[in-house]
């Protein structure tokens, strides 16, 4: 997308030359379901054979997306050996039970794409990128919030230096998710399953930060029949070279659905010695398709705001992205956009996050990644 600055704006992800790579599913809920499969087939990716818990589900999601084999069990797909990249989309506390499988059969499997989170703590997530380095089998983990588009715009603008040096950074979160039955039982409310996709949407934006501060108080809501501690979660990060950036996940929203009206927004801001950009995220509105969207300013330009706008959403085109980096990187034998290792960045941050809020002191990031 061309600006008047002749910026292009690399707001969709590089594809494949091999399209037909053979994709296994593991799991059948929403998340396969309605965005990792429907984002495939629109890109013309190859998912050759699903499975999960309850093989009706399957079959009816094969049925829907027209997948041609359906197994019992996982352990029966991870034996096919038209599957070459291996699509996880179960609870992450399973995760690592169907990676210590699937490292067996790497005479077939060359790439897998887990769920964020990659597991149920930061030591768990390290034990999946052993396994897979040693299998030499290519992990990569579904951050997809780096594809929503706007997310991916503003990294062009960084990576162009049209905002200069970045100052302050901030996300600003009123919105209600849709809580999932394993949440309740882990007792995870919102770090570890939002929050998390704006940690690792900072560190794609701007790098590593050097500590968090986070504090959080329960979602009076869900407070009765869900127990946990991170309802509203406020965090700062703190980079030495003076950047800060900060975001309200505010996940109670006020009364919106005790009878009081609604204002349900997700919308976030950079503000650099040259310039500015905000912008919206459209998921909110899901499934209605709503484009996240970017507006920016640079004194290269003088006082006036562009408005790049583009028909992609982030549920579900942006899930395209996540696996195209990894079949990118299988084809091309490099190391994944989102690799596990550098996952174990984003955990760390998020492990932090719960350090910082039980113990309240700022918790610097190399104290997780040191244990």
């Amino acid at each position: 997308m061309d600006t008047s600055l002749d910026i292009q704006l690399n707001y969709l992800p590089k594809l494949p030359q091999n399209l037909g790579m053979g994709i296994g599913c593991i799991g059948s809920g929403f998340i396969m379901a309605d965005c990792h499969l429907v984002a495939y087939r629109q890109a013309g990716f190859n998912p050759v054979a699903i499975a999960s818990r309850h093989r009706a589900n399957s079959q009816s999601v094969a049925d829907r997306h027209g997948i041609d084999k359906v197994y019992d069990s996982y352990q029966e797909l991870l034996q096919d050996p038209t599957v070459s990249i291996l699509d996880i989309a179960v609870p992450p506390n399973f995760q690592i039970e169907i990676v210590r499988e699937a490292v067996k059969h790497a005479d077939h499997i060359k790439g897998i794409l887990v769920q964020k989170p990659m597991a149920v703590n930061y030591q768990e997530a390290k034990e999946i990128v052993r396994l897979c380095a040693e299998a030499g089998i290519k992990l990569a983990v579904n951050q997809n919030m780096r594809y929503d588009q706007s997310i991916r715009a503003c990294k062009s603008l960084l990576d162009q230096g049209v905002l200069g040096r970045p100052v302050f950074a901030s996300i600003d979160m009123r919105a209600i998710p849709h809580w999932m039955p394993w949440q309740k039982e882990l007792g995870w409310a919102t770090l570890r399953t939002m929050s998390i996709h704006h940690l690792d949407a900072f560190r794609f934006l701007f790098g590593d930060p050097d500590r968090v501060y986070c504090s959080v108080t329960e979602d009076p809501r869900n407070g009765k029949d869900f127990r946990h501690e991170d309802g509203v979660s406020l965090y700062i990060l703190e980079y030495d070279n003076g950047l800060r950036t900060s975001s309200w996940d505010d996940v109670w929203t006020g009364p919106s659905r005790e009878g009081a009206a609604s204002d349900i927004y997700i919308n976030w801001r950079v503000e650099g010695t040259e310039g500015m950009a905000k912008g919206s995220i459209g998921w909110p509105s899901y499934p209605a398709r709503t484009p996240s969207t970017l507006d920016y300013t640079t004194v290269q330009e003088g006082e006036k705001w562009f408005k790049p706008r583009w028909d992609e959403v982030w549920f579900p085109d942006a899930f395209v992205g996540p696996m195209a980096q990894l079949m990118c990187a299988i084809e091309e034998d490099t190391t994944p956009e989102i690799s596990g290792e550098d996952n174990l960045k984003t955990m760390a941050l998020v492990e932090a996050c719960h350090v910082s809020y039980r113990e309240r002191r700022a918790v610097a990031i190399n104290e997780i990644l040191a244990t």
